[in-house]
């Protein structure tokens, strides 16, 4: 099993919201991902908007490839694109650059 953990910048002032539309991910949505390979997948919120993902998968570029092809991962990148600073026109799920893993306590 694959660890990922990644980075993104969400605006500090877009920070709540985002908290909020996190409450209520979409069935589809969370559906989608299960089907995709995401696995124990979680997002950490630091007050000026640094966000920390991490997941478990088997494949981490194939998770990636199986979500871009459902149109609701389309349609919830669209919606939680302006949330995010520092995207140079990537989608919020393009811009997930995995951190290199220096240590595991196994």
């Amino acid at each position: 099993m694959q660890r990922v953990c990644f980075l993104l910048k969400v605006r500090e002032d877009r920070a709540e919201e985002y908290k909020k539309r996190h409450a209520e991910v979409w069935p589809e949505m969370r559906e989608a991902l299960s089907a995709a390979g995401w696995h124990n997948y979680s997002l950490f919120l630091r007050p000026d908007g640094l966000l920390v993902g991490y997941l478990e998968t088997e494949d981490f570029e194939a998770a990636q490839r199986a979500m871009a092809e459902t149109d609701v991962n389309a349609r919830w990148q669209a919606e939680m694109a302006p949330f995010f600073e520092s995207l140079d026109g990537a989608r919020p799920d393009e811009a997930m650059k995995p951190l290199t893993e220096v240590f595991h306590l196994d």
